[in-house]
């Protein structure tokens, strides 16, 4: 079948007619939409920059339960319109919004806050238009934790049937959740043309195609200019569409290069606004060498829900004025490790370069975990002998495709990172699809099979270990029983309870619990992260006095929790150590899963950085920020060194970084912790998780787990720490987005000062300053084995502080410049040895 399906992609290729063609140069007018409306729910009129004229939702919304409420905080990249104000509600409220007959986008802001006396864990909710459903049990809040988003947009493209005049949006708090609420901040309904029903699209794996009609509703998951930086709604033609960038989601090694518009070709306005004409100037291909090409894959994989079918549109514009004519550039496009489309030729599908076209495939996604991966494959296409072994893609749409109920709903997502050695039914294609993942030409495609071996092993691993590594399940899924893992294991919160070393974990009643928070009582409410809520609380020790105690309570809703409940009470009823948060008790009972930690009165790292809840709150001075660094140093360090097997804790970030009333610094949240490699073993394979931003890229690549991924995790803390700012912020330039990436080039380009927090200018010692940065940059090399030690890091912080301290006492200038150019060496052959400076790394016993 395969040899036939080459011959007749010769054969279409062979009867080809060259064509080349002389693209006259075209200007892409806006798009005039017949219907515009943004509404700013709860807020007055407003014009924006963007030319969006933002008008209250008072005429639109008639229910007089949902009033109009402003958030509590601002954070810095969120605007005032439309997320500062919101329309919510404790039961349901619709839209009704006039427009005419049609295709509309449908887009819904959503910013998660408190709102007056309604805190942002408790809005849970779905929205419905028409027969469709659009969000189901849908939190904001986890769903912006776990993408690390600041405010989101949910975009739904609908068909408005002839003879109606308008669309209602009716949203309804979930039923089964005390003190749900439903809000928006902003809806924009926007006329686009319909560029979906024109033509059939190919249904990946079948003969026949699938056809979007006027009774399919679609959400958009991802939309992506491809090798070139965002595209912002206001550039997009009049349809406010956003165009973000595709180095997020690309695998392996090899990302390919980037091509830019050659000079002597125009490119050729869009048919029907398919995407912005700038969408068409760049493209990624597989660069150069013919030889790696044809040994490797360009790939991407994208985290989608479960159980649907995707619209997955790609684009494509040919903009090398070389090639021109057919059978240059071939390649296959694959899916899901099906083939998509055998012989694509961009020059033969457009008829010449310069001329944007794109190509629609449907991609139906089986039942299992409630999100995987969508893979898209590009290798190049051999049989027809091309004159170039590559392949292109310009930019790329992916969209969900309503359920026969009407459903586009999925699950919120959790906050773990996807597994990148998904089961075999997610993986990218194998070399049955005639598309070589590994390859033995070129550096870049030994390190892709390295990737691909290493991939297989620990699927093996892991099928052979019965479940040890599975994605999080939800209580819901343990009926009436009283078991609490699932699979092979049968332990009982009993059981786990008498296999704890006595004296250590306390196994308390719900009853206990319920009292020691004023049965959750929401003013005690402290925050909200992947497992669940976090109450203060007070509990009653053994000589009957109280004490203060923080207390987690597992989300059934977060689809997390059992293997990292396990997990927590396993690692931390062993571990005791002045810097490592100290469990307390633990309760499984109902269906409950609750963990009691000691209380840390002056919470998160991060609060005191950046996005502080109290602006009136005074910045942590530097001598503090290195105390902090130092005390969770040692406490990673105790991880390491100083128990008698590796911990590796594997998500080390500012909010898992606690402070008590006296600020000592405390390591917290060891769910995702591994025991590290044996003796005679460098690392432990292992699925990927952790958090973006601050995650290994050795790690991620390879699914190889030391040590020296938690030091990479720890350098981005201290860059945080330096900088004052997240470790990922997507609205910024592409060079500045990950601030490990930015503040390391800044370093070796001697310009870190001037990012550093303003806060701290003029206030550091230069030497202190460059020790610093030279230990943060060094924690985050791109090679694991170029990384120090966490001891070797805790000398340095240490030497740090004391360089501060000499600067106080006014024996070294506190400079306000910084030539981060010169060579630091003198630092270290200033005499001061380990013993010197400090003596926890000679005792890591806890103190």
């Amino acid at each position: 079948m395969r040899n036939i399906i080459q011959l007749l992609g010769i054969i279409t290729i062979c009867f080809l007619t060259y064509n080349l063609i002389d693209v006259k140069s075209q200007n892409q007018t806006n798009y005039v939409p017949i219907d515009q409306i943004f509404l700013n729910c709860g807020g007055p009129n407003s014009t924006e920059s963007d030319g969006r004229k933002w008008i209250s939702d008072t005429t639109f919304s008639p229910s007089t339960t949902a009033t109009a409420a402003t958030a509590a905080t601002q954070k810095p990249d969120v605007s005032q319109v439309p997320y500062m104000t919101a329309r919510v509600s404790r039961s349901n409220f619709t839209y009704t919004i006039p427009a005419s007959p049609g295709r509309v986008f449908l887009r819904l802001h959503f910013y998660s806050a408190a709102y007056g006396n309604l805190t942002a864990a408790d809005a849970l909710f779905s929205a419905t238009s028409s027969a469709y459903t659009l969000l189901k049990n849908f939190s904001a809040a986890q769903t912006m934790e776990a993408l690390q988003l600041t405010h989101m947009v949910k975009e739904f493209s609908i068909n408005i049937p002839a003879g109606e005049e308008s669309l209602t949006v009716t949203f309804a708090p979930a039923s089964d959740h005390t003190n749900s609420y439903a809000f928006v901040n902003g809806i924009e309904l926007v006329s686009h043309p319909d560029t979906f029903a024109t033509a059939s699209a190919l249904a990946v794996g079948q003969s026949s195609g699938f056809q979007i009609d006027n009774a399919t509703a679609l959400e958009n998951v991802r939309r992506l200019n491809v090798g070139e930086n965002a595209i912002k709604p206001s550039d997009d033609n009049g349809l406010f569409r956003s165009w973000g960038n595709d180095d997020d989601y690309l695998f392996g090694a090899a990302h390919g290069v980037v091509r830019r518009l050659d000079p002597n070709v125009t490119v050729a306005a869009p048919v029907n606004y398919a995407a912005p004409l700038g969408l068409y100037t760049t493209l990624r291909s597989m660069g150069p060498n013919s030889s790696v090409n044809r040994n490797s894959n360009l790939t991407w994989y994208f985290k989608i829900d479960s159980g649907f079918s995707y619209l997955v549109r790609l684009h494509f514009c040919e903009i090398s004025g070389d090639i021109y004519k057919t059978n240059q550039i071939v390649f296959t496009i694959f899916l899901n490790k099906q083939t998509a489309a055998a012989v694509a030729d961009v020059i033969a599908w457009a008829g010449g370069n310069g001329v944007p076209i794109h190509r629609d495939f449907v991609v139906f996604v089986a039942t299992g975990p409630s999100q995987q991966n969508l893979w898209l494959d590009l290798h190049p296409y051999t049989a027809s002998s091309p004159q170039f072994y590559d392949a292109i893609l310009n930019g790329l749409e992916i969209f969900k495709i309503n359920d026969s109920r009407g459903n586009l709903g999925g699950p919120n997502p959790t906050l773990t990172l996807p597994e990148s050695d998904a089961p075999s039914s997610n993986k990218p294609p194998s070399k049955n699809h005639s598309a070589a993942i590994g390859g033995g030409v070129g550096a870049g495609a030994s390190a892709l099979l390295v990737v691909v071996i290493v991939i297989l092993v620990a699927r093996r691993r892991r099928n052979a270990a019965a479940g040890e590594e599975d994605g999080w399940l939800t209580l819901s899924k343990y009926g009436n029983s009283p078991s609490l893992f699932s699979g092979t294991t049968t332990t009982t919160a009993t059981s786990i309870g008498s296999s704890l070393p006595s004296g250590l974990c306390r196994h308390f009643s719900f009853a206990e619990i319920k009292a020691a928070t004023n049965n959750f009582d929401e003013a005690l409410l402290l925050g909200l992260g992947g497992f669940g809520k976090v109450y203060r609380g007070e509990v009653e020790i053994t000589d009957g006095t109280t004490t203060k105690v923080a207390i987690k309570r597992g989300n059934p809703l977060s689809q997390q929790g059992v293997h990292e409940f396990q997990t927590e009470i396993e690692m931390l009823s062993k571990l005791r150590h002045r810097h490592l948060v100290s469990l307390i008790g633990f309760c499984q009972e109902k269906h409950e899963m609750i963990l009691v930690y000691d209380y840390m009165s002056n919470g998160t790292l991060r609060e005191h950085l950046y996005n502080a809840p109290n602006p009136a709150t005074p910045a942590l001075s530097w001598k503090q920020r290195l105390g902090i660094c130092i005390g969770a140093a040692r406490g990673l360090h105790y991880l390491h060194t100083g128990v008698k097997q590796t911990i590796i804790h594997r998500d080390v970030k500012t909010t898992n970084i606690l402070l008590d009333e006296k600020w000592v610094a405390k390591v917290s949240d060891f769910g995702l912790s591994k025991t590290g490699p044996s003796m005679e073993d460098t690392h432990v394979s292992t699925l990927v998780k952790g958090s973006f931003g601050y995650l290994d890229p050795e790690y991620y690549r390879r699914q190889q787990l030391t040590e020296k991924s938690d030091v990479y995790s720890f350098g981005v803390v201290l860059f945080e720490v330096l900088c004052g700012r997240p470790p990922l912020m997507r609205k910024l330039p592409k060079e500045q987005v990950s601030l490990a990436e930015w503040a390391r080039r800044c370093y070796e380009e001697g310009s870190l000062g001037g990012i550093r927090d303003p806060c701290l200018v003029g206030k550091i010692a230069a030497e202190s300053f460059e020790k610093f940065a030279e230990t943060a940059a060094k924690c985050v090399d791109e090679v694991g084995a170029e990384r120090p030690s966490m001891g070797d890091v805790l000398w340095n912080l240490e030497f740090a502080l004391q360089l501060q301290e000499s600067a106080e006492e006014g024996l070294v200038v506190v400079a306000d410049d910084f030539d981060l150019s010169r060579s630091v060496a003198s630092l270290d052959s200033s005499g001061a040895t380990p013993s010197a400076v400090f003596s926890q790394i000679m005792n890591a016993d806890g103190r």
